[in-house]
Protein backbone atom coordinates (compact mmCIF):
# COMPACT_ATOMS: atom_id res chain seq x y z
CA UNK A 1 0.00 0.00 0.00
CA UNK A 2 1.40 3.71 -0.75
CA UNK A 3 2.27 5.89 2.20
CA UNK A 4 1.52 9.68 2.41
CA UNK A 5 4.14 10.66 0.16
CA UNK A 6 3.78 8.49 -2.73
CA UNK A 7 0.18 9.66 -2.76
CA UNK A 8 1.45 12.73 -2.61
CA UNK A 9 3.80 12.75 -5.67
CA UNK A 10 1.10 11.17 -7.09
CA UNK A 11 -1.67 14.07 -6.95
CA UNK A 12 1.61 16.07 -7.98
CA UNK A 13 2.02 14.34 -10.93
CA UNK A 14 -1.47 14.50 -12.17
CA UNK A 15 -1.73 18.82 -11.60
CA UNK A 16 1.65 18.47 -14.00
CA UNK A 17 -0.39 16.85 -16.92
CA UNK A 18 -0.55 19.70 -19.82
CA UNK A 19 -2.95 17.77 -21.70
CA UNK A 20 -5.63 15.47 -20.90
CA UNK A 21 -3.91 12.37 -22.84
CA UNK A 22 -1.05 13.38 -20.54
CA UNK A 23 -3.19 13.04 -17.92
CA UNK A 24 -4.83 9.62 -18.52
CA UNK A 25 -1.71 7.97 -19.02
CA UNK A 26 -0.84 9.39 -15.63
CA UNK A 27 -3.91 8.08 -14.04
CA UNK A 28 -4.42 4.55 -16.08
CA UNK A 29 -0.26 4.26 -14.34
CA UNK A 30 -1.00 5.24 -10.87
CA UNK A 31 -4.38 2.59 -10.80
CA UNK A 32 -2.27 -0.22 -11.65
CA UNK A 33 0.08 0.63 -8.41
CA UNK A 34 -3.10 0.58 -6.58
CA UNK A 35 -3.20 4.56 -6.46
CA UNK A 36 -6.88 6.02 -7.73
CA UNK A 37 -6.66 9.76 -9.46
CA UNK A 38 -9.07 12.60 -10.41
CA UNK A 39 -7.89 16.01 -11.93
CA UNK A 40 -9.35 19.29 -13.29
CA UNK A 41 -8.66 22.15 -14.77
CA UNK A 42 -8.78 25.54 -13.28
CA UNK A 43 -8.45 29.33 -14.40
CA UNK A 44 -9.42 32.92 -13.55
CA UNK A 45 -8.61 35.26 -10.77
CA UNK A 46 -7.03 33.86 -7.99
CA UNK A 47 -9.52 35.19 -5.06
CA UNK A 48 -12.85 34.45 -7.55
CA UNK A 49 -11.66 31.19 -8.19
CA UNK A 50 -10.53 29.77 -5.11
CA UNK A 51 -13.99 27.94 -4.02
CA UNK A 52 -14.41 26.92 -8.16
CA UNK A 53 -11.22 24.77 -7.61
CA UNK A 54 -11.95 23.55 -4.51
CA UNK A 55 -15.49 22.03 -6.42
CA UNK A 56 -13.87 20.96 -9.32
CA UNK A 57 -11.55 18.83 -6.75
CA UNK A 58 -14.40 17.30 -4.96
CA UNK A 59 -16.51 16.92 -8.52
CA UNK A 60 -13.66 15.21 -10.31
CA UNK A 61 -12.64 13.19 -7.14
CA UNK A 62 -16.09 11.72 -6.59
CA UNK A 63 -16.69 11.03 -10.51
CA UNK A 64 -13.28 9.31 -11.04
CA UNK A 65 -14.13 7.01 -7.68
CA UNK A 66 -11.25 8.90 -5.92
CA UNK A 67 -13.64 9.28 -2.93
CA UNK A 68 -17.05 8.02 -1.98
CA UNK A 69 -19.85 10.84 -1.70
CA UNK A 70 -19.83 10.62 2.01
CA UNK A 71 -18.79 14.08 4.42
CA UNK A 72 -15.48 12.25 5.68
CA UNK A 73 -14.14 12.09 2.19
CA UNK A 74 -16.02 15.07 0.50
CA UNK A 75 -14.43 17.12 3.80
CA UNK A 76 -10.67 15.74 3.17
CA UNK A 77 -10.78 16.28 -0.30
CA UNK A 78 -12.06 19.92 0.50
CA UNK A 79 -9.48 20.91 3.13
CA UNK A 80 -6.86 19.57 1.52
CA UNK A 81 -7.76 21.53 -2.04
CA UNK A 82 -8.15 24.36 0.79
CA UNK A 83 -4.98 23.89 2.12
CA UNK A 84 -2.70 23.51 -1.35
CA UNK A 85 -4.71 26.75 -2.66
CA UNK A 86 -3.62 28.87 0.70
CA UNK A 87 -0.11 27.98 -0.13
CA UNK A 88 -0.28 29.38 -3.62
CA UNK A 89 -2.07 32.48 -2.51
CA UNK A 90 0.96 34.38 -1.45
CA UNK A 91 2.15 34.57 -5.07
CA UNK A 92 -1.48 34.61 -6.65
CA UNK A 93 -3.50 37.14 -4.64
CA UNK A 94 -4.55 39.79 -6.78
CA UNK A 95 -3.13 38.25 -10.22
CA UNK A 96 -4.73 35.73 -12.70
CA UNK A 97 -4.48 31.86 -12.30
CA UNK A 98 -4.40 29.08 -14.93
CA UNK A 99 -4.09 25.12 -14.30
CA UNK A 100 -4.49 22.34 -12.86
CA UNK A 101 -5.80 20.79 -9.44
CA UNK A 102 -4.54 17.23 -8.89
CA UNK A 103 -6.23 14.64 -6.46
CA UNK A 104 -4.88 10.75 -5.23
CA UNK A 105 -5.78 8.72 -2.96
CA UNK A 106 -4.40 5.22 -1.88
CA UNK A 107 -6.25 3.31 1.44
CA UNK A 108 -6.53 5.75 3.25
CA UNK A 109 -3.60 8.32 2.23
CA UNK A 110 -5.30 11.71 0.13
CA UNK A 111 -3.61 13.75 -1.31
CA UNK A 112 -4.44 17.33 -3.40
CA UNK A 113 -1.83 19.27 -5.21
CA UNK A 114 -2.60 22.72 -7.47
CA UNK A 115 0.47 23.88 -10.14
CA UNK A 116 -0.38 27.10 -11.60
CA UNK A 117 0.97 29.76 -13.53
CA UNK A 118 0.30 33.28 -12.23
CA UNK A 119 0.41 35.93 -14.90
CA UNK A 120 0.58 39.49 -15.10
CA UNK A 121 1.23 40.91 -18.28
CA UNK A 122 4.67 38.57 -19.40
CA UNK A 123 5.91 38.69 -16.02
CA UNK A 124 4.48 35.19 -15.32
CA UNK A 125 5.61 32.92 -12.53
CA UNK A 126 4.73 29.30 -11.04
CA UNK A 127 3.21 28.58 -7.66
CA UNK A 128 2.43 24.72 -6.34
CA UNK A 129 0.54 23.67 -2.93
CA UNK A 130 0.19 20.12 -1.98
CA UNK A 131 -2.07 19.08 1.04
CA UNK A 132 -2.46 15.37 2.95
CA UNK A 133 -4.94 14.34 4.23
CA UNK A 134 -6.37 11.09 6.19
CA UNK A 135 -9.60 9.49 4.83
CA UNK A 136 -11.84 6.39 6.53
CA UNK A 137 -11.49 3.33 4.32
Amino acid sequence: MADNMTVTRAALRLALSPTRADEQAVKEELRQSGIAGAAADVGGRYLEIVHVAIERAIVSAKREGVIRDEHPHVGAVAGAAREALAQVGARATGFDVGGKIGVARAGEHLAVAAFFGVGLVHLDDVAVGVAHRAVPR
